[in-house]
């Protein structure tokens, strides 16, 4: 795999050297701006290791961005701007957070500008401060950041290995507000509200009172809302906007329906930056053919960037797509059955889908767990993935609410087979039970840097999950690979990870004993293999097919001793 990628980028940077008139004596040495360190071990999407984060709760990386559009007004508990960025985002990559805990891609909550104004709500006042209720796709909101601030976040994640997953909505705008008026009836529509009983009743429908809804189905060519013509020319880019979009449909030959705008203000953050995937908000509110024409032109923009910056590429990895089908689960396999249609979202440009179901599984088992999904990631959802998660933004009922088992949930998450998605503050402990705060508002408090800073218990839990992340990061025979169990009490298993010339082995240890503990590994590893325990930092050599250990953890990550 390693010579693959290298091959490609030396044919990459020769073919681009051809296309250029003759060098100057500025530009005659390219430099491949991504350290060969960050591509010594191969990135599968299939076990990725991914970050959630809410881009306005995670770090404040300029104070001076905190107020726009005269957002003043009082709101709920956890319901207004608290200054999070793109900024403090980039903070926290430099300095190398991500790194030491395995991170190798980061999703945020969408950029784009944000209405103006905020809801009146039964919860209290709220703001878009969580970046789904979008008044303007082709800007980024100023609370968040700008333009180069987002051209910044990507490049510095990219020196790491990091890859960059940008949340997009297409299924709706914000809502109404004073300050934000309804976009044109051949645009959205704003009502019946969805009932979710039948295929109809959930795309064509309003997901909330006052969430205008996108006629995503709709081919009927409209003209650009005249608030969105006025705000353009007021920034002095209406002219700009105007031709890009004349381009667009003239090498397309979509009619100018209202999803295909929004479609080309997407991708043109791909084409601009060098976005690796999106995060794909409302999935199934939407008609799945819109799916397909979003992966087609995010694909055309992600290979139009590689071209343009054939020195920044991490690898030959397509574009990447990740769905979120509200409720969707593993057991489904390829199938979301609305009861009166099935779709198959992976034939629509998902690689991906967000898993529902772990939270519950996780009452099980470690074996009946990783064995249920290791059979259905090599079977029915072969070469297609599910991302995993235990906590996020929206979900009310997550697995361990109270916080009471962090290190559990991290043996969970990152070594189950598929994709893992850390919501920013799994890894500390972050409350989510916040006093006074209301529905989803509880769930989204600042990230709780002091307590990772003041308090030991915070930090013990933080270096679990490091040492967990960091093992998934570099065995993707963890999320990728194949399951077998080689031990029953001590409970031990394998995985195994084969592409092409590329081969990852590794045996984990859970629930052990303190002290002396004997690790079954007859039949993957031989006597006299040197393993090294990268949990206790611990190199032992294989001896009468057993691994023997001797500490107080109770978990045990081996792999082979460099």
């Amino acid at each position: 795999m390693k010579k693959l990628l290298v091959a490609v980028s030396i044919f990459i940077t020769l073919f681009s050297c051809k296309e250029k008139k003759e060098p100057t004596k500025e530009t005659a040495v390219v430099i491949n701006t991504i350290p060969e360190s960050t591509k010594s071990i191969p990135f599968y999407w299939e076990g990725a290791n991914i970050y959630f984060l809410l881009t306005d709760r995670f770090y404040n990386g300029n104070g001076q961005n905190d107020t726009n559009f005269d957002r003043t007004g009082p709101t709920g508990p956890l319901r207004g701007f608290m200054g999070g960025d793109l900024q403090g985002i980039t903070k926290k990559i430099t300095e190398g957070y991500f790194t030491e805990l395995g991170i190798n891609a980061i999703w945020f909550t969408p950029i784009v500008e944000q209405i103006h104004g905020d809801t009146d709500e039964t919860t209290g006042n709220t703001y878009g401060y969580h970046g789904y209720w979008a008044k303007d796709w082709t800007a980024i909101d100023p609370n968040f950041g700008t333009r180069k601030d987002l051209e910044n976040l990507v490049k510095t994640a990219h020196t790491k290995g990091i890859r960059i997953l940008m949340d997009v909505v297409l299924n709706h705008t914000g809502p109404v507000t004073n300050s934000d008026p309804v976009w044109p009836s051949d645009w959205v529509r704003t009502g019946p509200p969805c009932d979710f009983k039948s295929y109809k009743t959930t795309t064509s429908c309003t997901l909330v009172e006052n969430l205008p809804d996108i006629l995503t189905e709709s081919d009927e060519p409209v003209k650009l809302p005249d608030p969105l013509l006025a705000k353009w020319k007021e920034e002095g880019r209406l002219s700009t906007e105007l031709d890009e979009l004349q381009l667009f449909f003239e090498r397309t030959g979509y009619p100018r329906a209202p999803r295909f705008y929004i479609i080309k203000w997407l991708t043109d953050y791909i084409n601009d930056f060098g976005i690796d995937g999106f995060r794909v908000d409302t999935v199934k509110h939407v008609n799945e053919n819109a799916w397909t024409e979003l992966y087609k032109e995010a694909s055309y923009a992600f290979e139009t960037w590689k071209k343009k910056n054939p020195n920044e590429i991490l690898d030959d990895k397509p574009f990447f797509m990740v769905g979120e089908v509200y409720n969707y689960s593993i057991s489904s396999g390829r199938i979301f059955d609305f009861g009166d249609k099935k779709v198959d979202y992976f034939d629509h440009g998902f690689k991906s889908l967000i898993n529902f179901e772990l939270k519950k599984d996780a009452t099980k088992s470690y074996e009946a767990i990783f064995t249920k999904y290791s059979k259905l990631l090599h079977t029915e959802l072969k070469d297609k993935s599910v991302l995993n998660y235990l906590t996020s933004h929206d979900d009310q009922k997550p697995y361990d609410k109270q916080r009471k088992k962090p290190y559990e949930t991290a043996n969970i998450l990152l070594l189950t087979p598929g994709s893992s998605q850390i919501y920013y503050g799994d890894e500390t402990a972050r409350s989510l039970t916040i006093d006074g705060a209301e529905g989803d508002a509880t769930l989204r408090s600042f990230m709780n840097w002091e307590e990772l800073d003041s308090l030991q218990y915070t930090k013990e839990i933080h270096a679990h999950w490091q040492k967990l992340g960091k093992f998934r990061h570099d065995h993707p025979a963890i999320g990728a690979g194949k399951h077998k169990r080689l031990g029953k009490k001590p409970y031990v298993f394998s995985r195994t990870y084969i592409d092409g010339d590329f081969k990852d082995k590794v045996v984990v240890g859970l629930d052990l004993p303190k002290g002396k503990k004997s690790l079954w590994v007859k039949g993957f590893f031989g006597d006299g293999t040197k393993l090294y325990d990268t949990y206790s930092q611990t190199e032992v050599v294989v001896k009468n097919g057993k691994a023997i250990l001797e500490n107080n953890n109770d978990i045990a990550l081996l792999e082979l001793a460099k």
